[in-house]
């Protein structure tokens, strides 16, 4: 009996199946062994990126506390520079509105409700609202909805 038990058969077709699966097993651990790896340095690159971010933001911080520092020494104020980017967004229709303001809608390309644009700010005018400030986020995500 041992002797028939090693003398079992197998089928061609089932050896080249094993062998084919042996072989995608073989490179599906080696694929993710890749990607594990890619993986692990692109967080490294993203935390680095992370820290390099914050500490500029600290030291912005830190130079616009000394800039108010030395202006109240010197007995005066620190105005700080206002932002050079605006995003303008249409919130109202065209009933009872002036024709010169429909115009200047119309030329900024603020045709329907609820559409923005971003304006480079050349003059200091009354503007509703503010800037956008330090808000790269919400900017990208405005201009993906827009695409």
């Amino acid at each position: 009996m041992s002797s028939e038990a090693a003398k079992v058969v197998v089928p061609e077709s089932v050896l080249r199946k094993q062998k084919r699966e042996e072989q995608w097993a073989a490179d599906k651990k080696e694929k993710a062994l890749v990607e594990k790896k890619k993986s692990i340095e692109s967080r490294k690159l993203i935390s680095s990126r992370a820290k390099q971010y914050a500490e500029e933001y600290d030291a912005q911080e830190k130079e616009l506390v000394q800039l108010k520092r030395e202006a109240r020494l010197k007995g005066g104020f620190y105005v700080s520079p206002e932002a050079k980017l605006l995003f303008v967004i249409r919130i109202r229709g065209i009933n009872a509105m002036h024709p010169k303001t429909r115009k200047i809608l119309q030329l900024l390309r603020l045709r329907q409700i609820f559409n923005g644009v971003f304006l480079k700010k050349k003059r200091n005018h009354y503007v509703e609202g503010g800037d956008a400030g330090n808000r790269e986020n919400y900017i990208n995500e405005l201009i993906k909805r827009m695409n």
